[in-house]
């Protein structure tokens, strides 16, 4: 069994290789043009082959450049909500006074808990997650929640436990 999923995982270490070399150049170029930033499409390039080769298997490919597409463009919109969500807080912390700022060491570190939030709520369904933050951030009470998004009150309350749980679950990991 082993000798198998090895030659498995060999088999596609090497289609993830073929696919790199074959489509790296063209991959890197597109995403430049997106970007403006050799570094940034760098990183985005080598991010798709990561996700890529962290797949247990590669589809059967029939355009290479248009799944390349897809995968780098999810990790686009990824990047690009990080970035957001940087500027926000760095503006915040430009409106605070410069006694009260945190070091570099505190941001930086605020900055990934953030980023571990942003993830954890991206994968929450999208009622649930909006109930969440309608609760968590909007301070606002079961049922009204149930108003707004026309759900039921014990919706409302299964939606917050299974965010929750994902909370919890991913303290824990």
């Amino acid at each position: 069994m082993s000798d198998s999923l090895s030659a498995t995982h060999q088999l596609h270490v090497r289609s993830v290789e073929a696919l790199y070399v074959g489509h790296q150049g063209w991959l890197h170029a597109w995403l430049l043009r997106k970007l403006g930033n050799r570094v940034d499409a760098a990183d985005l390039m080598h991010d798709t082959f990561t996700r890529i080769l962290a797949a247990r298997s590669l589809p059967e490919i029939a355009e290479p450049r248009a799944y390349l597409t897809c995968v780098a463009k999810g990790i686009l919109v990824n990047w690009y909500q990080r970035q957001a969500l940087e500027r926000a807080y760095l503006s915040a912390l430009a409106q605070m006074p410069e006694a009260l700022a945190p070091s570099p060491e505190v941001r930086f570190l605020i900055l990934e808990t953030l980023h571990e939030v942003d993830a954890l709520l991206d994968a929450l369904p999208p009622l649930v997650k909006r109930a969440f933050l309608l609760s968590q951030i909007g301070a606002m009470k079961y049922e009204d929640i149930a108003t707004q998004l026309d759900v039921s009150l014990i919706t409302v309350k299964r939606y917050m436990k299974q965010a929750f749980v994902q909370c919890l679950t991913l303290m824990h990991q």
